[in-house]
């Protein structure tokens, strides 16, 4: 897939950042999210899968800041890689205005609701916490069009897998996307769940 057909601020990000065009695995996996459809996305660490996902996002939401509620949810393990997550989003989403929010365990909930309220358009969670928050009231998933979770092969340690579960049933309709470097039982049987008609790309 040609740059050219991204979001021209998102294009000019991807310029300045050194990148000139997708890697042949990325060539596979963005028409597939660019089309909105549910996906699991399988390869190696290194296959460029993290950052097809990041230009997904941005172009989905037209890299632009949009109202209150986020239209981004993407879950991750921990502090530790919602915070290297952001740092990657902030790379390619400095000419916008997009807001990018990092939502985990070790933080105080309060202080989180306060700073999520005023408006965010994608947030980085680890599950428990998402999870949490949202059954305390304090995020809104109601115009949430894209979920994803990152790095998924740690599903099934520390109820993450049922954290995600009751979070999907509580989403409208929106894109879900599953990226691993393998497939594994636990996001395999999401397919019962939200991901039934999902697309399955796997890299070498």
């Amino acid at each position: 897939m040609s740059f050219k057909k991204l979001n021209p601020l998102l294009k000019e990000s991807l310029e300045n950042a050194g990148f000139e065009t997708s890697n042949a695995f990325q060539k596979k996996v963005l028409p597939t999210l660019k089309g909105g459809a549910d996906t699991y996305v399988i390869a190696p660490k290194g296959s460029g899968k993290t950052t097809a996902l990041i230009i997904a996002t941005i172009n989905k939401l037209k890299a632009a800041a949009f109202e209150d509620s986020p239209r981004a949810i993407i879950v991750v393990k921990d502090k530790e890689d919602a915070l290297a997550l952001k740092d990657e989003f902030e790379r390619f989403t400095k000419n916008t205005d997009l807001r990018i929010y990092a939502l985990y365990d070790e933080y105080d909930i309060e202080k989180q609701k306060t700073e999520i309220y005023p408006g965010q358009d994608i947030v980085i969670a680890s599950p428990a916490r998402l999870s949490k928050l949202y059954f305390l009231n304090g995020i809104h998933l109601g115009e949430v069009q894209l979920f994803a979770i990152e790095d998924a092969d740690y599903m099934g340690r520390n109820n993450a897998y049922n954290h995600i579960l009751r979070l999907s049933e509580s989403i409208n309709k929106c894109q879900f996307v599953i990226i691993a470097n393998e497939i594994n039982s636990k996001i395999a049987n999401y397919q019962n769940a939200f991901m039934s008609n999902a697309h399955l790309i796997k890299g070498k």
